[in-house]
């Protein structure tokens, strides 16, 4: 790496408002705003930029830059170069742990992976988990802030933020060969403009290329793209070095008239079209959620029917991917009583809102049908906020996570839990200790997942645990079982991979039958494919060359450790 090591301590600075203290010698500050308090760690950089960039926007929201930013990386990456994808600032329910405890947005991850590194909270200093209908929890650097409504955060506390965002670019500059940004929305949305942090404001402070990306399949991309261009100050104008059009569903050829067009009128060029494609990587957007309830799956016989409930505030869902890449296994959503029927498995998912959530299920009837299947002996697995909700009762005194304070649970786990201020966030792995159902099949076996909550369960005396998980070097236990159903605050306990095929085997053992299938796929695995077959196809849409010209690297610069 080519940082570069201030060696000071115990310096403390203040400018503008904020108060920045050295707690190391490896170029790591605190930071503490003074009015209003926000925590976190800045970084110095050393002003001696080494890296290539390259950045993509959208002409609106979900448009694909996440993927595409993510195929990027996998393909400087593959050529051999130490790559960094950068986000400034993510909204997003779907979050991840860093290796530190640090919590930042899963598309950051999910990138860094393709850049064959470990995710770190500089990649995404900023993530809004929305807890409300108009507010979120603000996450900087790794660490929670507590609940600010959106008003005020794009307001004076948003722009509180850009040291955070720009110390840590410049780090990213500094250490790596190329950085892939990635912006949020549209740099149009000229009611954010004066606040902005994650777009335009963002290539500017880089210097960095653009790349405007657009929506085709969605109808209306070419009107999108002149009218951003149109909306954009000139100097940000000027940033923007090519086009792509992503989602293309058709024959190419039709629409070469329309991308002669958008050439001629914008002065910009067309550097690629994407076609549609369903290679599959982890969502963190909502959208993806709401998709899949669109186009609900229907078990086959040769298929677990396994139900989801779908929060209004569900958090973590890429928790189900792994049981949805197996091609005997049927998972969907469910929202309302009459959808949700007798499954192989019902989950409770993690929640943002842990009693607004639980509310849902008491007032929806599903919750009482939930505590009807269960005394049927149908299997139930709760995860974090949905293991929460499956003790006795939920307490949020201090209202650390809504303006709720305290509601029955579904009283199917002898436990309680209650909510404090401090967020646990940290990356675990230990052993599975439960013999149970289908831990029989992996009892001993290696354990690992991340855990990010507010609240604080307490079992009943003489409980057993599922699992023995040790973090920072801290050991505890963690889970509970009664009956057929079990709960844990571990997430990605799916992505296990004996764990999850004890759990189908477990499934189809209830039904009678041997499971059709031989072995469930290495999550691992599947990762890596994925990212490889995205790095092919978007290098044959995309003029990589030229691409690789905007960012002024030669073709003789290519590294020679080809991965």
């Amino acid at each position: 790496m080519r940082g570069t090591k201030h060696e000071v301590r115990g310096t403390k600075h203040e400018a503008r408002g904020y108060r920045y203290e050295v707690c190391s010698s490896n170029i790591e500050y605190r930071i503490s705003n003074i009015e209003p308090r926000i925590q976190g760690v800045i970084y110095l950089s050393s002003n001696n930029k080494v890296a290539a960039r390259l950045m993509l926007q959208g002409t609106s929201s979900s448009v694909g830059k996440s993927v595409l930013s993510a195929a990027f990386c996998r393909i400087f990456y593959q050529e051999g170069y130490l790559v960094s994808p950068f986000k400034a600032q993510n909204m997003a329910l779907n979050s991840f742990v860093t290796a530190t405890g640090g919590e930042m947005g899963r598309a950051q991850v999910v990138q860094a992976q393709a850049a064959g590194i470990e995710p770190e909270v500089r990649m995404n200093p900023v993530l809004l988990k929305p807890s409300g209908s108009t507010g979120s929890q603000v996450v900087i650097m790794g660490r929670s802030q507590g609940n600010v409504t959106a008003l005020r955060y794009h307001g004076e506390y948003q722009r509180m933020t850009w040291p955070f965002v720009k110390d840590a670019l410049h780090g990213l500059l500094d250490e790596f060969e190329i950085v892939i940004i990635e912006g949020a929305g549209s740099p149009a949305e000229v009611n954010l403009k004066s606040n902005d942090i994650v777009n335009m404001r963002v290539a500017l402070e880089a210097n960095s290329p653009v790349l405007l990306v657009a929506d085709i399949d969605r109808g209306g991309a070419l009107a999108s793209v002149v009218g951003t261009l149109e909306l954009v100050e000139t100097k940000e104008r000027e940033m923007v070095k090519g086009i792509i059009f992503n989602k293309f569903r058709g024959e190419l050829a039709l629409l070469q008239p329309a991308l002669d067009f958008i050439e001629e009128r914008t002065g910009i060029p067309v550097l690629g079209v994407v076609p549609y494609f369903k290679i599959r990587l982890p969502d963190e957007d909502s959208v993806a959620l709401n998709e899949a309830m669109e186009k609900p799956s229907v078990a086959s016989a040769e298929q677990l029917d396994i139900a989801v409930i779908r929060f209004p505030y569900i958090s973590n869902f890429t928790d189900f991917d792994a049981l949805q890449d197996e091609v005997d296994v049927s998972v969907r959503y469910v929202t309302e009583l009459t959808n949700l029927g007798k499954p192989d498995l019902i989950i409770l998912p993690g929640s943002k809102n842990t009693l607004g959530d639980l509310r849902f299920l008491h007032k929806s009837g599903l919750g009482t049908q939930i505590q009807k299947l269960c005394e049927q002996e149908i299997p139930l697995i709760g995860i974090c906020g949905g293991y929460q909700m499956m003790g006795r009762s939920v307490k949020d005194p201090l209202h650390s996570e809504s303006e709720l304070e305290d509601m029955n649970g579904l009283d199917i786990l002898p436990m309680v839990t209650e909510f404090f201020p401090q967020k646990h966030t940290v990356r675990s792995k230990g052993k599975i200790l439960s013999q149970h159902g289908f831990f029989s099949a992996c009892t001993g076996e290696t354990i690992e997942g991340y855990e990010i909550h507010m609240g604080r369960s307490t079992p009943d005396e003489g409980q057993s645990p599922l699992f023995h998980l040790t973090s920072n070097g801290v050991s505890y236990t963690d889970g509970l079982q009664a009956g057929k159903a079990y709960g844990t605050y571990l997430h990605g306990i799916f992505d296990n991979d004996g764990l999850r095929t004890a759990l189908l085997v477990w499934l189809w053992q209830r039904r009678g039958r041997v499971r059709p299938v031989e072995a469930s796929l290495s999550q691992a695995a599947l990762r890596e494919s994925a990212f490889n077959e995205l790095a092919d196809l978007v290098r044959q849409s995309v003029d990589i060359e030229r691409v690789r010209t905007i960012m002024g690297l030669d073709s003789d610069t290519v590294p020679k450790r080809i991965r």
